[in-house]
């Protein structure tokens, strides 16, 4: 059975984001594996900085492992510190350049092996998105092939920061059959071994499935 899975809307490492004791509980560890691939144009480092700080107010330990390129994860040492940690969270930042680094590598083979081996994996803004399939692109709001983690959803990171017109054309764009859930910052959606699915941080998640409304029972396990 594979481990807890947390799909958060932005704004990680900041002190709305309560979920992140209970994830670090599941773990079972004291140490969280930040893999900064999706900032790499941005501030990877500072990134990683908030990382540390938040999670030392938790109790625990950040390990960067510094892939930000393809390249980088074909680094052995890397691929074998996600195998073997118990939780691995990827931030936010460019979702297509995280979606290169990760997609059909062993890098993310490695993930998953952690993740079904009962760890515990968070994505965040970006890092939320591309687990998905379909994945959508933000920069639009149309939808595009995702890793596939959880077929048959797709999540709106920071949907708090988007007009209604933006949100209801994503949900117009939705391949029928698919959930879509609107991801406010600092607000998780957790899937649990058992299969449950629950939401917890400063927001509030909106689930759309077919053009209308509905709750955390029509998402897929």
């Amino acid at each position: 059975m594979s481990g807890a899975l947390a799909f958060v809307g932005g704004g990680e490492f900041s002190d709305g984001c309560v979920f992140d004791r209970d994830l670090l509980e599941a773990s079972g560890g004291d140490e969280v594996v930040v893999v900064p691939a999706g900032a790499a144009f941005e501030n990877p480092k500072h990134v990683v900085e908030r990382a540390r700080s938040w999670f030392a107010s938790l109790g625990a330990k950040v390990r960067e492992v510094p892939v930000l390129t393809r390249g980088d994860g074909l680094v052995e040492e890397h691929i074998n510190a996600v195998r073997e940690a118990r939780f691995v969270y990827l931030p936010g930042g460019s979702p297509m350049h995280l979606r290169s680094v990760l997609k059909d590598s062993p890098f993310y083979e490695a993930i998953l092996e952690m993740h079904g081996d009962g760890g515990v994996l968070a994505g965040s803004g970006s890092g939320a998105d591309v687990l998905c399939d379909p994945m959508v692109d933000t920069r639009g709001g149309a939808f595009t092939v995702g890793l596939g983690l959880v077929p048959g959803l797709a999540v709106i990171p920071r949907s708090n920061t988007w007009s209604h017109d933006k949100v209801h054309r994503t949900m117009e764009l939705a391949p029928r059959g698919v959930a879509v859930v609107g991801l406010p910052e600092a607000t998780a959606l957790i899937r649990h071994p058992d299969g449950r699915w629950t939401s917890s941080g400063v927001g509030e998640c909106v689930v759309y499935r077919d053009g209308a409304l509905a709750d955390l029972s029509a998402l897929p396990t």
